[in-house]
């Protein structure tokens, strides 16, 4: 399984990128969004100030797509708001060359700044829409997750296990289907409640043992599956 970003090792030469006119844009999200809130982890930063995050949001979004807020995409879903990727993304401690699992594609955003992070990232959509969406955009980037549809509340074994989970979704508990998947020293960090309102939990497997850590108020669109709500 390959992963992070695709590197130019030969063959026929690309067109160089265009201008980057959202780089301020991101440094400014970066500053004030980010570390002003207390993500201090230096990776994280550094690979949200480089993800073009207005490539993964609606046509006609692309001015708003740094805001402080979560904005809807394709198939009644979210791409979170910055802050939020952030902290799940800090909390989940990824490692270069650790797979990881994402619960819920969206746009594709999330599993972009895991990749810019070096790990190899298994990405389960159950919109088939938006996964073929997400696979084409994270490939015109350079970005080289594996994206599949499935009832992300079971996982995906194929793969497994996994250094970190992370679900883009809320589910009424913790799916034991995702446990299971979890090695031994990873983490998960899941969105925990009702369909209106939750709170972001992380979960450390060490051994036989499970530390589960609440980390703050969330309010994320339902994991609908075998293991999540209903339709």
């Amino acid at each position: 399984m390959s992963g992070g970003r695709e590197r130019e090792t030969g063959g026929p030469i690309r067109e160089s990128p265009p201008p980057d006119r959202y780089g301020l844009v991101r440094a400014l999200m970066v500053r004030e969004q980010l570390r002003a809130r207390g993500i201090a982890d230096e990776r994280v930063l550094a690979a949200m100030a480089v993800v073009p995050r207005e490539r993964f949001v609606a046509a006609g979004w692309e001015d708003r797509a740094h805001d402080d807020a979560a904005l809807p995409i394709a198939a009644g879903q979210t791409i979170s708001q910055p802050y939020v990727v952030a902290r799940m993304t800090e909390a989940l401690r990824v490692g270069v060359g650790a797979a990881v699992l994402e619960v819920g594609t969206g746009s594709g955003y999330q599993a972009a700044v895991l990749a810019e992070l070096g790990a190899h990232v298994v990405s389960v959509e159950r919109h088939p829409e938006l996964a073929r969406a997400a696979r084409a955009r994270l490939g015109s980037l350079g970005y080289a997750v594996e994206v599949v549809v499935g009832d992300g509340s079971r996982g995906w074994p194929p793969r497994a296990p996994y250094r970190g989970i992370v679900v883009t979704a809320a589910a009424p508990d913790v799916p034991d289907a995702l446990l299971a998947q979890l090695e031994d020293g990873g983490r998960l960090v899941i969105p925990v409640g009702s369909r209106g309102q939750q709170e972001l939990r992380l979960l450390e497997r060490r051994g036989k043992r499970l530390i589960e850590t609440t980390l703050e108020p969330v309010v994320f669109v339902p994991l609908v599956g075998r293991h999540g709500f209903e339709r």
